[in-house]
Formats: structure tokens, sequence, C-alpha cells
């Protein structure tokens, strides 16, 4: 059994694992698999490796980790599809589990060349070939049309995992049968990359709370100074032109947070969102934005969650973030049904000390939650609705 798991965890400078959410996220799709007697061979990437394999992003700490959770060795193949890789996955026997190391140091991975792609699918179904069929269970990859993600289920009999399939029909309510109020908590830095969900949920949600660095492209479109802070120019007039559209949805800071640097020891001052000063840099949402955001998220029935409101990693910059997921916390309290959108979202919730089960639902995928809601097709979900191979890969 070949299965594509994301396990795509943040490292320390000490290559130490700092959130092993994706870890644990992954475990009960193995578990169900070896626990049936299944010889699971598991693919996986970690960062974006450039030319070649890179010590610093070795599988190593996150087999160990996977071997914990597991409660059983895992092996780690010292190539991604080479003689090693080939030689431990033709020793395993059932309930065995053997990671691949990091797929993106084959650069056929990721190659925009169909064929380069189908080549690498090619050597990874032959490593469970002949009987084998294919899991796609690493929801935070599925966006990718990557050998590992895409082409290996035209080559195999292909299912999803419990992680995809449960995923999938949480993002499915928060498109088809929303209840309301809709509320959508949007932050991170750029604007850009939430473009598209903007456009999108505008039309299907009541209020959009706009936060994190991506706020002051939008103050700047109100014609206000942001000093120092985040700001992409480029996209100042397609903001201009969400707020004129969406007057009644999007809604913004009253205050924020400032400093002199980017910097944790860096001394915080609360001003309004209408004077920065120029020497200074907005670092998170002020208290009365928690205030009116809080007062705002407390009547939703459904919340969809994606980017902090600030410097969560430094403690004098994530009052925002945490007073916005408490929040969130609170409503889902009270009955209503609320998504994390993964990425920076779900690795603050569990770094400020948040329990997981205030929410309705953690995704372990950032872009590709982002991209189902903007309603995207995703390459590794298409693929998956094909019809099942006709003979062995």
């Amino acid at each position: 059994m070949l299965v594509r798991s994301d396990l795509n965890v943040p490292l320390d400078e000490d290559g130490v694992i700092t959130d092993p959410g994706r870890i644990t996220a992954s475990v009960p799709t193995l578990k169900a698999l070896l626990d049936a007697g299944a010889r699971v061979v598991v693919a996986a990437h970690l960062g974006r490796p450039k030319n070649g394999p890179d010590p610093k992003l070795s599988l190593a700490p996150v087999a160990a980790a996977l071997g914990e959770q597991l409660g059983r060795h895992v092996q780690l193949a010292g190539d991604v599809v080479g003689a090693d890789a080939l030689a431990r996955a033709e020793g395993l026997t059932d309930g065995d589990v053997l990671l691949l190391e990091n797929v993106r140091f084959d650069p056929r991975e990721t190659s925009k060349d169909d064929a380069e792609r189908l080549a690498l699918a090619r050597e990874m179904a032959e490593l469970v070939s002949p009987a084998g069929a294919f899991v796609s269970d690493g929801f935070g990859v599925v966006h990718r049309k990557q050998a590992s993600v895409y082409d290996v289920a035209t080559l195999l009999p292909h299912y999803a995992g419990t992680l995809v399939a449960g995923e999938i029909e949480v993002l499915e309510q928060l498109t088809s049968s929303t209840r309301r109020p809709y509320a959508v908590v949007l932050g991170g830095s750029k604007v850009s990359d939430k473009l598209g969900v903007i456009e999108s949920l505008a039309t299907k949600a009541d209020s959009i709370v706009i936060g994190g660095g991506m706020c002051f492209t939008f103050l700047a479109a109100q014609g206000f100074s942001v000093g120092k802070s985040l700001l992409e120019e480029e996209m100042v007039q397609t903001c201009r032109r969400l707020l004129d559209t969406y007057v009644d949805v999007l809604r913004l800071p009253m205050d924020i947070v400032v400093a002199d640097k980017f910097a944790a020891d860096a001394q915080p001052q609360t001003v309004g969102a209408d004077s920065i000063p120029d020497d200074k840099i907005g670092l998170d949402i002020g208290p009365g934005s928690v205030k009116r955001f809080t007062a705002l998220l407390s009547n939703a029935r459904t919340i969809f969650w994606n980017g902090p409101m600030g410097v969560f990693e430094f403690a004098s910059f994530a009052a925002g973030t945490k007073g916005v997921a408490d929040a969130i916390a609170a409503a889902t309290g009270k009955g209503a049904f609320s998504v994390v959108g993964g990425g920076d979202s779900a690795a603050a919730v569990r770094a400020l000390g948040i329990p997981e089960g205030d929410f309705s639902h953690i995704s372990t995928g950032g872009g590709a939650s982002l991209e189902y809601l903007e309603g995207k097709t995703l390459p590794g979900i298409e693929v998956l609705n094909r019809p099942q191979p006709g003979g062995d890969a």
C-alpha cells in the first residue's frame, strides 16, 4: 500500500520538530492500514529543497516522531525510489511501515513535465507492485499536481484516506449547507494570497474580518498611512475596489499594535488604525479591534478562520490572534460550526495553548482549504474521482 501523507512539519534550527500536528493527523489512516496487516510505504515531503537532497530537510526526525505516535518502528529509506527504497520495500512484512526519504529530493516530483512526473510515479508504484494500491491522505498537498499526489493515482487503484475524506466533508459544509450568520476571519501577510477566497466568499459570507499583515494594504486603500508596515502597493487599487464592492461585508481593524522594529523585544504601542506613525510598523490588531470582532463572531453560526491577526510568535504581539481565537472557540461552545483553515492558524492554536477540541475542525491544509473554498479544481482530489486503472502499474 502506497500512502501519500502530509508530514511537512516545522523544524527549529537544530532540526527539532516544533509542531507535530500534521504527523498526529496522519496517524489514524496509517494505523488502520497497519493494524489490518497492510505493508505500508509512505511518501511525504519536508520543505522546499533545491538542487536535490538536503540533509537539513531529511525526514529522519519525522520518521522517529511518527514511530512514537504509531507505537512501532518506522524505517526510513535512504532515498526516494532508489536501491535502498526498493530493497526495504521488498523486505516489508505484514504490518510493517517504510517512510521514503523526502520525495522532493527527486526533482521529478514537482516537475511541470508530465512525462517526468509519470516516470517517478511509475517507480513509486513499483515499490508496492504487483497488487498495490494508493491512498491519498495528505490534504495539505492535494492542490498540487505532483507525482506522489496526482500521477500515482493514475497508475494504481486509488482511495481517499480518512483525513482527506474528512477534510472534504468539512469544507463542503462551508460551501453548500452553511448556517448563518456566516463569518470569515482572514489574516496572514499578503492580500494577494487571499484575493481569490475574498472574491469567492464575499458573496456567501455575512462578514469577512481582515487582520494580519494584509490589513495594511486595505488601510492604505482607505487613504491611511501605514508607516513601515507590510504593504502590497500593487494591490491597493484592488483593495479599494473590494472595499467599494463589499462595503457591508468587509470588516477592518479599528486599532493597531505598532513598534519601532520587527522583533520579539520591541516595545508595543496601540494606535488608531487611521493614525499609524510613519516610523512605526504594525505587528498586531489592537484590543479595540479584538472587542469589535469578538462581538461580531459571538453571533455567528458558521466560522472559517485562515491566517493569524498578528505576529503571534512574539508574546507582545500575540494578543490579537489569541483574542480572535478565543472568540471563535467561545462561539463554537455555543453551537457554532468552526473551521480553522490550517497553516499558521493551526500552528497558532497550538502555540497559544488553546485546546484543539474548542474548534469543530482544524484543517491540515491551508492552501488546499483556500483553493477548495475558491471553487478551484484540486488535482489530487479530481484524480481520485476518475475510474480505477484497468491493470497493474
